[in-house]
């Protein structure tokens, strides 16, 4: 994918929106340890590039649903060591040893509607990440240069 050379662009931004945006991923269902194993299983497109007037920013969550797993073992590692396994925000459990337990040996209430419930909420808060990325580059007069690269790459 010829993507590289736009997203080489923006490192700059996305540090910076990385940042703006850690509150809401506290906020969200998912720790920073989750969200992080999220972003690197997404990837970031510009959709329509060769039109200024419809261009956007959008997040291919195609590759989140392999890691879905992993992300119920960092809520069950967590759990383990007493921790939430959420940033504060709601979890799909209630945590504690017994669930850890019960999730190890396939027990646990982490079911298919669990899974797809976590697959459709990293795809939200990929897609308002890709909103902000896209927001931020607007606001500092680079989204016009970084969509046309993205259109010529």
């Amino acid at each position: 994918m010829s993507d590289t050379s736009w997203t080489d662009r923006i490192v700059g931004e996305r540090m910076t929106v990385d940042q703006e945006f850690s509150q809401r991923v506290q906020d969200s269902r998912f720790s920073s340890q989750q969200w992080s194993l999220i972003m690197t299983a997404t990837e970031f497109e510009i959709e329509d590039a060769d039109d200024p007037d419809r261009a956007r920013i959008v997040a291919d969550t195609e590759k989140v649903d392999q890691i879905i797993p992993e992300l119920e073992n960092v809520d069950r590692q967590m759990g383990a060591m007493g921790g939430q396994g959420g940033g504060g925000g709601p979890t799909s459990s209630s945590g504690g040893v017994l669930d850890s337990i019960l999730g190890a040996l396939g027990l646990g209430g982490d079911g298919g509607d669990d899974r797809e419930e976590k697959l459709r909420a990293a795809e939200q808060l990929t897609q308002e990440y890709a909103q902000e990325l896209q927001t931020q580059l607007e606001s500092k007069g680079r989204w016009d240069s970084v969509r046309r690269a993205a259109a010529d790459g």
